[in-house]
């Protein structure tokens, strides 16, 4: 289940009747959580450090409503903690401070502390430093959670003495067993098979956000027999429309925008991209995909494409909405009407199947280094040919690969944009190299 910003104090306190039902539904031991088996399943590393009972720092990494502030709670009942929690929205160096006294309070009574941030990435440097002195002596196990990647938004030291665990978003049927755990709760009419796909469509893998559409829905359910898709959309309203209108679901609206940039249409990518903004996308995920896109299926036919790209993306970090989508209809516009090219990705994908398939081979001795005399008697590096001491900076008829295998090229240029220089210049350093390995072995 997702996160609800909760302040110090006490684990699983008794759950009032009249709040919101993802909050009725949280679970309260280990077995009723639903989904992340990843993390969770037999021999996983959670699984683990609860049979274990030894609890250790970590940060939760994954979309809203996955379950990051349940599994930091169920934790600290497991590990019978104090869990104090601060949210990084709200709080700052004096509710840090506070955190600490809580625990050192704790360690005064033979109790552990478990100290939990939701949304770790708003805490600026100092105010994550102020953590690692307690993490490092043990006053209390820190858990953060966060949405954002955090290799670039949590500071080293703290991610050097946490470990990362990263959550997914929830399954159909992972939703469906909760929908189906709501509605028993509730009490509330089943649903139709099309207004329960829509409803757990709309959720997107975010329990809190199904959950509390059906309470919506089921409030206005009334007496009915069944939900069907007209009471869905009476009780959701435009929130609903918007996320899926004309039904699309949202993985075939992204890859219209990837085909319509693939296919160099400019204005069918802005469409797809408006459309998505306007069911409620997140740009950032948008963003990731156009710096997919531009390796992809333009690549070295414009290397500026991932790098235009990739400025956009992070103008639109620093902006955020609505001005920031405007760099990223930029990178968009240019991605469709660049040259295109897939030749990287296709030679990628070659090398990989012919590694799988061919198992491991010994680097030749003319390319292994040879820092040491011992090294140097075994041969390492001998006739090895320094390229920038030849002609043109190239050592024509030279071998890089290992002894024994000469595979059909991975990389073919397409004649399009700077591929076509790229090209002709692999043509020639490749007709060097066959005349001068035909020079050296005239049979």
């Amino acid at each position: 289940m997702g996160e609800t910003g909760s302040t110090a104090g006490t684990t699983t306190p008794a759950v009032d009747p009249d709040a919101p039902l993802a909050e009725r539904l949280r679970p309260r031991r280990i077995e009723e959580v639903i989904g992340q088996k990843q993390l969770l399943g037999e021999g996983k590393p959670l699984a683990v450090a609860f049979a274990s009972g030894r609890p250790h720092s970590m940060i939760l990494w994954g979309p809203p409503g996955t379950g990051k502030t349940t599994l930091a709670r169920l934790m600290a009942d497991g590990f019978d903690a104090r869990f104090i929690a601060i949210s990084a929205v709200l709080g700052g160096v004096k509710e840090i401070r506070e955190a600490v006294e809580q625990a050192q309070v704790a360690r005064a009574m033979g109790r552990r502390a478990i100290v939990f941030v939701d949304e770790v990435h708003r805490f600026n440097k100092a105010q994550q430093d102020a953590f690692l002195p307690h993490v490092e002596s043990g006053l209390f196990s820190f858990i953060g959670a966060t949405t954002e990647n955090p290799s670039f938004e949590v500071n080293a030291a703290l991610l050097s003495r946490a470990t990362v665990h990263v959550l997914q978003p929830l399954t159909e049927v992972d939703l469906q067993e909760l929908l189906e755990r709501g509605r028993a709760l509730l009490g509330a009419p089943p649903l139709s098979a099309a207004a329960s796909a829509r409803l757990i469509g709309y959720a997107d893998g975010d329990a809190r956000r199904l959950l509390n559409s059906f309470e919506n829905v089921a409030r206005m359910a009334g007496s009915v027999a069944e939900i069907d898709e007209a009471l869905l959309e009476r009780s959701l309203g435009e929130q609903l429309r918007r996320y899926d209108k004309g039904g699309d679901q949202f993985y075939d609206s992204i890859s219209a925008l990837h085909k319509s940039v693939r296919g160099s249409d400019p204005d069918a990518a802005l469409y797809w991209f408006a459309r998505m903004l306007d069911g409620g996308a997140d740009p950032r995920y948008i963003g990731r995909r156009l710096l997919r896109m531009a390796s992809e299926d333009i690549g070295l036919a414009d290397p500026r494409a991932l790098t235009l790209t990739l400025e956009a993306v992070q103008v639109y970090e620093r902006l955020g909405s609505p001005e920031g989508e405007l760099t990223l209809a930029q990178a968009l516009v240019y991605l469709a009407v660049a040259p295109k090219s897939n030749a990287v990705y296709g030679a990628y994908k070659a090398a990989r199947a012919f590694v799988q398939q061919d198992g491991s081979r010994p680097v030749p001795l003319h390319l292994r280094n040879a820092p040491t005399k011992l090294m140097k008697s075994l041969d390492y590096g001998r006739d090895y040919r320094y390229a920038h001491d030849e002609d043109g900076a190239f050592a024509a008829g030279e071998r890089y690969l290992p002894d024994g295998i000469d595979p059909a090229p991975f990389y073919e240029p397409q004649p399009r944009g700077l591929e076509i220089k790229i090209g002709d210049k692999l043509g020639q350093l490749r007709e060097a190299n066959r005349r001068a390995r035909a020079k050296g072995n005239p049979d």
